[in-house]
């Protein structure tokens, strides 16, 4: 169960606005803020924050002071239907998540005809140069590449096909992209475990997180626990090879010497691994170990005690994409970088680290 999101006024009245723009209520100029506030009896404030929403998105044009916006809506079957976008995942898996399901839905709506390749990054073990051919020779207007790694996203912004990156290492790399913001809830986490006694502190993310050099997020971390007083080494950022078995064998190694009090795993599949892992061992959480995941996952529902976790809104980054393919649609050059804003939510499996009364 995915957890209910409010719309703020301005963005119900962008919503009911936008619907209007899609059945050609108004043409040409929109209409003035003030009438359209009179109309539907809202605050000027609040329709024109809804009209900045919308020149965001591509809807509006704004010509100037006391010159209107201009409706920059065309026909969306003759222009975006011709549009194909192809979604590149980092593993077969991906498509399962909400965010890549909203998003295709969202794609197909607008008008625009979107597929996944039919290979994954991890299926041409994030060789760049088996990537580039791959993508050179796929049938495609534009890519959306999910979670890469720098060298990938590097090679499509310097090539020429039209390309938007979520998450992955694209801070850096001059390429439109989004991503939840996961820094400010990862040291909201970090300060409660703290609270809570919490010393040993171990963090399992993906190689790809690791290698060649950490991402930001996770040197972040890092450097957030350095300054709660713990020190910091390979044992709260341990190595491991990406497969089943060697997961398996760290948390083995980390349970049967140095056992870590809280353990923060970084995509749901994992959590669920480790969940087996502690049936097997006879471990409790959160008596023996606290547990968090920095993603959230319908499923976290379901759990009991429920997982503690990182939650962003989906919502945002799907509309910060649609907007993105009505710039590449129109031929307008889109380089904008964004932060889907994200929440620490404080589950049941976390508790008093191990001995502390």
């Amino acid at each position: 169960m995915s957890i209910l999101r409010i719309l703020s006024s301005a963005e119900q009245v962008a919503a009911h606005l936008r619907k209007e723009l899609s059945n050609r209520v108004w043409s040409g100029m929109m209409p003035g803020g003030d009438r359209l506030a009179r109309e539907l009896g809202v605050g000027a404030n609040t329709m024109e924050a809804a009209l900045k929403l919308l020149e965001k998105e591509g809807w509006l044009e704004n010509q100037g002071r006391r010159r209107g916006r201009k409706i920059l809506l065309k026909d969306r079957s003759s222009v975006k239907g011709r549009m194909r976008i192809t979604i590149l995942l980092g593993e077969d898996s991906d498509r399962h998540q909400a965010l890549i399901l909203e998003l295709v839905n969202a794609l197909e709506e607008e008008g625009y005809s979107a597929k996944f390749a039919t290979r994954t990054q991890l299926e041409m073990k994030h060789n760049v140069s088996q990537i580039a051919r791959f993508v050179d020779e796929t049938a495609a207007d534009a890519w959306i590449v999910f979670s890469a790694t720098r060298d990938v996203l590097q090679w499509f912004a310097d090539s020429k096909h039209p390309s938007f990156a979520i998450a992955g290492r694209a801070n850096r790399i001059r390429i439109p992209s989004i991503a939840p913001d996961k820094i400010t809830p990862m040291r909201a986490c970090l300060r409660q475990l703290v609270s809570l006694g919490h010393r040993r502190i171990v963090m399992l993310c993906r190689p790809i997180r690791r290698i060649p050099e950490l991402g930001f997020f996770e040197r972040t971390a890092l450097e957030e626990m350095e300054a709660l007083g713990i020190k910091t080494g390979p044992y709260n950022l341990p190595d491991w090879k990406e497969n089943i078995d060697d997961f398996h064998k760290i948390l083995d190694s980390l349970f049967n010497f140095t056992p870590p009090t809280a353990l923060i795993i970084d995509e749901a599949p994992f959590v669920t691994a480790t969940l087996q892992f502690c049936m097997r061992r006879g471990l409790d959480i959160p008596r023996d170990f606290s547990l968090i995941c920095t993603d959230s996952d319908p499923s976290f529902a379901w759990t009991k005690p429920n997982i503690a976790h990182i939650h962003w809104e989906i919502r945002p980054i799907v509309r910060r994409i649609i907007q993105w393919a009505d710039n590449i649609s129109r031929g307008k050059e889109d380089h904008e970088k964004g932060l889907s804003k994200g929440e620490f939510v404080e589950g049941g499996s976390i508790g008093l680290a191990p001995g502390v009364k």
